[in-house]
């Protein structure tokens, strides 16, 4: 099957920063899926693995990269009882395996859902990686359920990205929750709004532009952004017994005492923990992407994707990540086989 991949970790200028190759068609094992790929989208781990997982090294075989997908599955391994041959599908993967840039794919069918029947192959494939971490960090981490937080205030930091973009619909069309998004040009608060943000507020100067649209503190913050950068506003922003959670990491250990005052609750939410440990409950991403594939084919949720591009070649995901890296991309960036 064809590929593309990197041997060395290089900056995505060079030329063999991505590389065209021919790999093995991989062969399923007892709950895998062997499924042939159609479209797949690009996100911030794409490049952040990239950059780091051949650092100062050369492989000897390509590494194949890339968690988020749609396709056809081709063949299924002994165990597997969710899906049969031919049905067409779409999932984020397991960043312990082989990733979705190439034409085939080996995929565990418990984190694997059923693609939305109304959406473009390109449409689709920018939603399950956004999807389960936006729903892991709102409704696993967080436990925010409508029936009790109606009406609570959230703030999104990094409201236009592509977790951004979809955390905001759920947490207003789903959870009813008034939502604050950050961002600072004038496309990006125009993209928040589309999504369904109540408010818009500048993250240049976040504690005064919160506090400028009439929020003292906010029940719950979600750092999409910069764990560092934003770590005293979030501690002044929250209210008392309120709930932050990160997706971003932290290069510097996170200060939790400055929340000991207020008694907030902070969690760490990483969409592949569930593959990662194979955990007792992994089947739960099965089930996420197959709610979610129906609030979008009822029209209650809508794809994320901003710009598609054509064909399954190294220069397609140069670009695909030299657009991640400028870090002014909005929505969701496809690629299309």
């Amino acid at each position: 099957m064809k590929a593309i991949g990197f041997k060395t970790s290089l900056p995505i200028t060079e030329p063999e920063s991505f590389i065209e190759f021919e790999a093995v068609k991989p062969i399923p094992g007892a709950h895998d899926l062997l499924v042939k790929i159609d479209a797949v989208s690009v996100n911030p781990v794409d490049f952040k693995i990239r950059q780091s997982g051949a650092k100062d090294t050369v492989l000897e075989t390509p590494k194949i990269i890339g968690w988020d997908a749609v396709g056809i599955v081709q063949a299924v391994g002994e165990k597997v009882t969710l899906f049969e041959v031919g049905d067409p599908v779409y999932y984020a993967g397991d960043i312990t395996k082989q990733g979705s840039n190439a034409e085939y794919q080996i995929i565990d069918e418990r984190i694997v859902g059923r693609k939305p029947k109304t959406l473009s192959i390109e449409e689709a494939a920018v939603i399950p990686l956004t999807v389960l971490t936006a729903w892991e960090i709102l409704f696993d981490r967080i436990r925010i359920s409508a029936e009790k937080d109606k009406g609570k205030s959230i703030l999104i930091i990094g409201g236009a990205g592509g977790v951004g973009s979809i955390a905001i619909q759920l947490a207003k069309k789903i959870a009813g929750l008034t939502v604050i998004a950050t961002a600072s040009r004038p496309e990006t608060v125009d993209w928040c709004q589309k999504q369904g943000a109540d408010f818009v507020v500048n993250h240049k100067d976040l504690v005064s532009s919160v506090r400028e649209a009439g929020f003292e503190y906010v029940d719950y913050i979600l750092d999409f952004a910069d764990n560092n950068a934003y770590w005293d506003t979030m501690v002044e922003l929250i209210k008392p017994q309120g709930h932050i959670a990160s997706i971003t990491g932290s290069s510097e250990p996170v200060a939790l005492t400055k929340l000991k005052s207020k008694s907030v609750s902070f969690s760490w939410e990483l969409m592949y923990t569930r593959s990662m440990y194979q955990t007792e409950d992994q089947i739960e991403q099965h089930h996420i992407l197959n709610k979610a594939a129906d609030l979008l084919d009822e029209g209650v949720l809508k794809t994320t994707l901003n710009q598609t591009l054509n064909g399954l070649t190294a220069d397609n995901f140069k670009n695909a990540h030299k657009l991640l890296e400028s870090g002014r991309t909005i929505g969701k960036i496809a690629i299309k086989f």
